[in-house]
């Protein structure tokens, strides 16, 4: 069976300050030793910033550079939220970034009304399942953990890890441990949930709790004491099987599809 390395950076961001956040990253990044996947929070170079104007990239810009050189000489795949201006859209991007410097992407489907994102930025329409070293993994953008359906698996293996980068605030972090949990039992899967800390540009403070769940919804590790971590976790794959093969539970799914 296969195995995954993957490792879960857990930081403050520079409000609006992206050539800094690129500074601090690329020290964090440098100090991992071991990892095929490195994941970085949402809107890593920005913060959660409404500002789409002023913080707004192109695929062609500063920071996908950055991600591609970086995934090159390290030799990793780098996966991280940005806002990227295409055409007369901007969205809130999640990156997928080889080390041939190939770039897949998901745009975050439910947008953050209460924050007036989807008056700034526009929603995706289509999920994304990546692929690494046999292990299929479900895309997704912090708020798209509150809509189960959207991550609700289509078929007994339809993927094997639900990846959620993240900009959590602290008041509503019991939630986010909650559903992460809820969205690893109900989908068999490994949860990769990568949250900031610190406070950002509005005054909002993040706690962290940046986790890996396993499919039995048992919590591998939790950081929650709201500083800056990098979690380091090797997942199985056998892990997955032996859970579905003894609790055969998405047999009895509903049917459905996502249009």
């Amino acid at each position: 069976m296969s195995v995954l390395h993957v490792a879960l950076i857990q930081s403050t961001i520079y409000w609006e300050d992206a050539a800094q956040n690129r500074i601090m990253y690329e020290e964090k990044i440098k100090s991992i030793q071991e990892a095929q996947l490195i994941i970085l929070p949402e809107t890593f170079n920005t913060g959660f910033s409404m500002q789409a104007k002023k913080t707004a990239e192109t695929m062609d810009g500063d920071t996908v550079t950055w991600m591609q050189r970086i995934a090159s000489e390290k030799n990793v795949i780098l996966c991280g939220s940005m806002f990227i201006r295409e055409d007369e859209h901007i969205y809130n991007r999640l990156l997928w970034v080889l080390p041939s410097k190939q770039i897949g992407y998901y745009n975050k489907r439910h947008l953050f009304s209460l924050a007036k994102e989807n008056i700034s930025y526009t929603a995706g329409e289509q999920r994304v399942i990546a692929q690494v070293n046999g292990f299929k993994i479900n895309l997704q953008v912090c708020y798209d953990l509150r809509f189960p359906v959207w991550s609700r698996q289509q078929s007994e293996d339809e993927y094997d890890v639900l990846l959620y980068v993240a900009n959590w605030p602290e008041p509503r972090i019991e939630a986010w441990k909650t559903l992460l949990r809820a969205r690893a039992i109900e989908n068999q899967c490994y949860v990769l949930g990568v949250n900031r800390v610190g406070t950002d540009g509005m005054g909002i403070h993040y706690k962290g709790a940046s986790s890996i769940i396993d499919p039995m919804g048992h919590v591998i590790t939790c950081k929650d004491q709201g500083e800056e971590e990098i979690l380091i976790q090797t997942l199985d794959k056998k892990r997955i099987s032996e859970t579905r093969t003894t609790f055969p539970f998405l047999k009895d799914k509903d049917s459905f599809t996502i249009l």
